[in-house]
């Protein structure tokens, strides 16, 4: 069953304790820490990729910093994927580190025996799995990818990842920079012990479950009273996501 946050207050909702699901870390491996900085450094800082300056739907822009911070997070999550189904025996492409111009993007994740997954990122504290409503239709596709005609996901896999990179850039205030040295960056993020854990996943199904019964935190909405929303999200609770394991079966 999926679940609803508690709506406590105009604007304001908030994670029932029993819809957490505790960080179990598992350590990451050394060879995926290096080509997961130099991309989301050259996608970020660097002159040869470009990220978007804002969320799909949102009104903040973000620096360099929080761009490379988000990059990161989000190819570690894509090299722990790609390890963990190794591990079980499932053959796929490495995570693709291909430095993106303005206006291009990847259609998926990854494609396992035909299906598509998508990887979504969080800090090892986050319990949801959240989705920019302004990406999604009222079917579950994903509408940037609508005129490649290659929009459907089969599967959402949530990925936290530890320590906390956002954190690490304001300690060191890089976070709301234009500018970064990349060996002094590099130190930063190489002197921490990185470990992550795969939470669960949601279907296609799921997602238009989620959209129809609108799990939705608004822009602008309280999410556990103090950390307001750039954008408008739909939402997953992370005890309402299948278990990890089951992903194995139906791939």
């Amino acid at each position: 069953m999926l679940t609803k946050l508690d709506f406590v207050a105009p604007s304001t909702y908030n994670i029932p304790p029993t819809s957490k699901r505790d960080f179990v870390p598992e350590p990451i491996a050394s060879e995926y820490l290096a080509p997961s900085f130099d991309f989301a450094f050259n996608m970020s800082f660097g002159n040869a990729g470009h990220h978007r300056n804002h969320r799909t739907g949102g009104s903040a822009k973000r620096k360099n910093g929080e761009i490379f911070v988000n990059a990161f997070q989000g190819k570690v999550a894509e090299f722990v994927f790609y390890d963990w189904l190794k591990k079980h025996g499932i053959t796929t492409s490495l995570p693709d580190v291909t430095l993106m111009g303005k206006g291009l993007w990847d259609d998926s994740d990854f494609t396992v025996n035909g299906k598509k997954i998508s990887i979504k990122s969080a800090a090892y504290f986050s319990n949801l799995m959240l989705l920019e409503t302004q990406d999604w239709n009222h079917n579950g596709d994903y509408i940037p990818n609508m005129e490649m005609g290659n929009a459907s996901y089969n599967y959402f896999v949530l990925i936290r990842v530890k320590p906390d990179g956002k954190k690490l850039m304001k300690d060191s205030k890089l976070y709301y920079a234009d500018k970064a040295e990349r060996i002094t960056l590099k130190r930063i993020f190489a002197s921490e012990k990185w470990s992550a854990d795969l939470v669960g996943f949601a279907t296609k199904d799921d997602l238009q479950m989620i959209i129809a019964n609108k799990h939705i935190i608004p822009q602008g909405g309280l999410l556990n009273g103090r950390i307001p929303m750039d954008a408008s999200n739909y939402y997953f609770q992370s005890n309402d996501l299948r278990g990890i394991g089951g992903l194995i079966n139906l791939l």
